[in-house]
Formats: structure tokens, C-alpha cells, sequence
């Protein structure tokens, strides 16, 4: 393989902007340039990111010929600048949503399979060394028959009435919110672990405030003003899921952006026939596994690890890894492919595409109170 480190270019500024931006330097990429919202954004994250260009519009970026295009805008641009992406020959990573339809996801795989381009989507927990651990354990049939994958995935950065971002306004973030944003990961998480696929799901959603001060454009706001416009909520503040899955199993998941005290914590829970397995992922570097007989923690790097955990071990067991590693071996699988390779459990389009399908779904649903299927 090719030693020379790829070229990247990432649009937008904000949270996951720099999330991206530090985890390519840390994969051994080389950020050459950043677009912004404005050509003054732009040219002020080039300095401060220390990257030598400065894009005035997306047909700037395309013509510097970045290897890879990193998209970490607003999700109502994500369909639109990751078609532009890939009909001009470049590898695309797009943050999730993939787009704000199954429809529209659906028409960029088809696009990505067509230029032969490598498309993946960060759905970066798939990478603690410890989740690897634990889908490897299920292969192997340490859990047995998977009878039960539950847990929850809670949050509290919109429990201020008077919070608000971009995500809030559907015209930008989409018709969905908490389910979009971090119950897709959940979902992806619940299913790359079990092997279980959710097939019906019989939704509930609630929206805690009906109002809330119009988007600042920041990516997760802390209180705004009283006297500023007001938008009308639309999206949800929280969704509980049931689903049915092609084994005959259940799964069932609490998902919300009102929960206080709860900053990011993704639970998951597998319950089998012959053991059960929690991760959570406020707490990544210790597993839970249950018996009949009881119960054990285990610590990232103890005993016989799997080769896919020992794969992601960075450090030695007892200093920490954590969400910024995940997400730099994300990418470094991504560069990977990029290059030729073909790395195990790499979240492409396809799982875009997946995610924006269960999202249609938990909205027809809660709109419906029935159970709706799930496209395979």
C-alpha cells in the first residue's frame, strides 16, 4: 500500500468538524483544506486549523482534488454535497443522516456503486476496542441464542426550554431529531453487536417543549435568550422503539435529548441464551458479562482479547482509550479502503442507508400508533 498520507478535505466548522479534523490527523491523513459557511469562515478555520486552503464554494473544493471529502454539515446538505462528491470521482465520508429520506439515501449508494467510489458514514462505537470484543464473543457463541438487545441512548443538552440549534429547525436538521441523531447510532450499535436485524418497529415519540428560541447555528446550543424569534418544535425530544427482529427476538430502546444529567450515554444490552453483555459507552473501558452463575467485568486488554479487539488496542490495558480513538480507527479503516483495502465492519452507505430506512419507520409509526415494517 501507498505511504503517502491522503489528502483531505473537510466542509464544515463546527463540533463534529474538528472531531473530524483531529481524527484524520491522528488516522495519518493530511487536511489540505476546510469550506466553511462563508469564505471568511473558511479562511478563519484554515488559521486557526493550521490548513493551507480556504474554499470559497464546494466547485473550489472539487477542483483541488482532495483524495477524500469530509462532510460534517447540517443534514439538509448532506444529500446534495455528497452527490456532488462522488459524480466528480472523490471518496466521501458523510456524517448521518445520510440524507433526510430513505429515497435520497437509497440514490446516493446507488451513486457511490456506480463511480466506484469509497462512501462510509461514522458510526464510530462500532470501534471501541471493547464492542469488537463483544460481537466477536457473540460469533463464537459465547451468548448463544440472542433472545433480547435493549438499552437506551439519553442525552441532556436540549433539556433548557430555552436551548436550541440548527437540529431543532426541520428545514435543517430534517423531520426527525433525537431519533435521527442519536438513535440511529444506537440502532447501528445494537444491531453490529447482536447480529440480530430489526425488521417492524412500534414507536412512541414526545416533543417536551412546543417552542424554542430560533437556531443560533450552533451544533448543540446551550440557553438562549427569552426574547429571541421562536420556532415551533416539530422534531422529538425523545422516541422509545420496540422491534421485532428475523430471529423472533425483541428489541426495545429508550432514546432522549431531555434526560438530565445524561451527557452521551449509550447503553446496549444483549441478553442470550447462555449469557448476556452490556457496553456502555460513557464507561468504555470495562465490559459487563453475565452468566447463570453470575456475573464478571471485563477490562479492555485482559485475558485471551479477540484479534479484532487487539486490532484496535492502541495502549496498554489500563490507560484509557476512548470516543476520539474510535473515531480515528474509523477513519483509518476508511483510508484504507480507500487505498484498497477491505477492513472488517467498515460502515458504508449501505448503512446510511439502513439507519435512514429505521428512521422513516419509527416516524410512521409514532404518527401511525401501529407497527410498521422495516425495509430489508
Amino acid at each position: 500500500m501507498a505511504t503517502t498520507p491522503l489528502r483531505v478535505a473537510i466542509v464544515g466548522t463546527g463540533m463534529i468538524g474538528e472531531v473530524h479534523r483531529r481524527a484524520a490527523r491522528d488516522a495519518g491523513a493530511e487536511v489540505v483544506g476546510v469550506l466553511g459557511s462563508t469564505p471568511a469562515r473558511s479562511a478563519e478555520f484554515a488559521e486557526a486549523w493550521g490548513v493551507p486552503s480556504a474554499y470559497d464554494s464546494f466547485d473550489d473544493l472539487v477542483a483541488d482534488r482532495p483524495d477524500v471529502v469530509q462532510l460534517c454539515t447540517p443534514n439538509a446538505t448532506h444529500h446534495g454535497y455528497a452527490l456532488r462528491a462522488i459524480r466528480a470521482g472523490l471518496h466521501v465520508v458523510c456524517e448521518k443522516p445520510l440524507a433526510l429520506t430513505a429515497e435520497e439515501a437509497s440514490e446516493l449508494v446507488d451513486a457511490a456503486a456506480a463511480a466506484g467510489v469509497v462512501a462510509t458514514v461514522p458510526f464510530a462505537y462500532r470501534y471501541h476496542p471493547l464492542v469488537r470484543e463483544l460481537r466477536a464473543r457473540r460469533i463464537r457463541g459465547d451468548l448463544g441464542a440472542i433472545h433480547l438487545v435493549h438499552g437506551s441512548y439519553l442525552q441532556d443538552w436540549l433539556l433548557d426550554p430555552l436551548a436550541s440549534s440548527w437540529r431543532v429547525d426541520p428545514d435543517l436538521g430534517g423531520p426527525s431529531r433525537a431519533f435521527a441523531d442519536i438513535g440511529s447510532h444506537w440502532c447501528d450499535l445494537a444491531e453490529f453487536v447482536s447480529g440480530e436485524r430489526f425488521t417492524a418497529v412500534n414507536a412512541v415519540t414526545t416533543i417536551a417543549y412546543p417552542a424554542r428560541p430560533a437556531p443560533t447555528g450552533r451544533s448543540f446550543g446551550g440557553a438562549g435568550s427569552a426574547d429571541a424569534p421562536v420556532l415551533d418544535v416539530t422534531t422529538e425530544d425523545t422516541a422509545t422503539a420496540t422491534f421485532r427482529t428475523t430471529s423472533g427476538a425483541v428489541g426495545n430502546a429508550v432514546i432522549s435529548q431531555v434526560s438530565a444529567g445524561r451527557k452521551n450515554r449509550l447503553w446496549i444490552e444483549v441478553d442470550g441464551s447462555r449469557g448476556s453483555a452490556v457496553f456502555d459507552q460513557e464507561s468504555p473501558e470495562s465490559v459487563w458479562l453475565g452468566a447463570e452463575a453470575g456475573s464478571t467485568i471485563l477490562n479492555r486488554g485482559e485475558g485471551d482479547v479477540s484479534a479484532d479487539q487487539a486490532r484496535l488496542n492502541l495502549v496498554p490495558a489500563g490507560h484509557p482509550m476512548g470516543y476520539r480513538d474510535a473515531f480515528a480507527a474509523f477513519l483509518q479503516d476508511t483510508y484504507s479502503a480507500v487505498r484498497g483495502g477491505s477492513p472488517e465492519g467498515l460502515p458504508t452507505f449501505a448503512d446510511g442507508l439502513r439507519a435512514a430506512r429505521l428512521i422513516d419507520a419509527v416516524l410512521e409509526s409514532a404518527a401511525t400508533s401501529a407497527w410498521v415494517d422495516v425495509p430489508a
